[in-house]
């Protein structure tokens, strides 16, 4: 399957919901990727005046080198749209997203959008959401010990992630560590697990955004896109 050309497809298709004078979420991955080029490509041509909040420093070097001016939650609380992708999306529009370890921010900038649209190709989505990625929950250095007890009592098993070409764990744009979960037969009860890690001292944020997403476009590697609003 093209990967690619169907992330390209789910990408361009969100840009065409940005419209004149909007404040916009910008979200963070390979997908959103191809949405930010469409924005700053629609800003090019037809001189649209838009402003995006960027949920990570890799989103917000793309914003600049595509043209999309950008502003911050400080100066603009609510949004109109937010665009991101996800590694996991169930029936219910539920999603696990952290792949790139800015789900913290991300989920920020999801919860002061008035709509959000998740961006995905078909490999993202599943029957039930931990079937096929873990969990990541970004914690404080000093809590990975009590979290992972935590984990554990709720059927998952956790691994510190580290870094790919480092010595040593990944640290995320705030400065903490990330582990990630793995539930074997996925996650049976995902409001159950959100309250037990958001209550968790030591945990800034997880992976698990429910009740958010207003649209999921399912990119296909024709350039069809599903479209699915909640």
């Amino acid at each position: 399957m093209d990967r690619d050309a169907a992330k390209q497809a789910a990408g361009e298709e969100a840009a065409t919901f940005v419209e004149d004078g909007m404040t916009l979420g910008l979200g963070t991955g390979s997908t959103a990727a191809y949405a930010l080029q469409a924005i700053g490509r629609r800003i090019s041509e037809e001189n649209l005046d838009v402003r995006g909040v960027p949920t990570s420093f890799g989103a917000e070097r793309l914003a600049h080198r595509h043209g999309v001016p950008l502003t911050s939650l400080d100066d603009t609380a609510t949004l109109d749209l937010g665009i991101d992708g996800a590694d996991e999306v169930d029936p219910d529009l539920d999603l696990i997203k952290g792949g790139g370890a800015a789900h913290s921010r991300e989920k920020v900038v999801a919860t002061q959008a008035e709509r959000f649209i998740v961006i995905v190709d078909p490999t993202k989505t599943v029957d039930r959401l931990g079937n096929s990625f873990a969990l990541p929950i970004e914690v404080m250095p000093v809590a990975v010990t009590p979290i992972t007890a935590t984990l554990e009592d709720l059927g998952a098993t956790a691994d510190l992630r580290e870094g790919d070409q480092k010595d040593g764990p990944v640290v995320t744009d705030q400065g903490l560590w990330v582990l990630d979960a793995h539930f074997p037969d996925g996650i049976a009860d995902p409001h159950a697990v959100d309250e037990a890690l958001s209550e968790h001292p030591g945990v800034l944020d997880h992976g698990l955004f429910l009740d958010l997403a207003t649209d999921v476009l399912l990119g296909r590697p024709d350039g069809t896109v599903d479209h699915t609003t909640a």
